[in-house]
């Protein structure tokens, strides 16, 4: 009988190689399986800082109680915001002007703005406002530049 050395250290090898992938493959499937999982991070507790209060800091350290003061009063000139003028020869014409960051309104000459405050004149690109329409100028707005 003639046998082939060849093949059959092939077929031995082959052999050989099949179990050695199927043994690996049961390790692997073996350590994943038993293996415990992975602790899930439980997020940190957060805790808010308290405020401190500037008053009850200053009476612990010492100082004198602060009386609150009246609010400070805005200047005239900031209340009032000029946004257009129609000036027309003699002592004609009118404003828009927006009081206290209400909508601007139309004023005539002469018209009350506000409370103690009329239209006295205005000008091409001004408007002056008075405490009567003969007194003395309290406030001048101009219109901003156009850009």
């Amino acid at each position: 009988m003639v046998s082939n050395m060849h093949s059959r250290w092939t077929v031995a090898g082959a052999t050989f190689v099949v179990w050695a992938l199927v043994a690996a493959t049961a390790v692997y499937w073996g350590l994943k399986l038993s293996a415990r999982p992975a602790p899930v991070p439980v997020a940190p507790v957060v805790r808010a800082t308290p405020t401190a209060d500037p008053v009850a800091v200053a009476r612990l350290l010492g100082s004198a109680p602060v009386f609150a003061t009246a609010a400070p009063v805005a200047s005239m000139a900031s209340r009032f915001a000029l946004l257009g003028v129609v000036a027309s020869p003699g002592n004609e014409g009118a404003a828009l002007i927006a009081v206290d960051g209400k909508p601007a309104r139309p004023f005539r000459i002469g018209a009350a703005v506000d409370d103690g405050v009329v239209l006295k004149f205005v000008d091409k690109r001004k408007a002056q406002l008075a405490a009567r329409v003969d007194g003395p100028v309290l406030v001048t707005l101009e219109l901003p530049l156009r850009r």
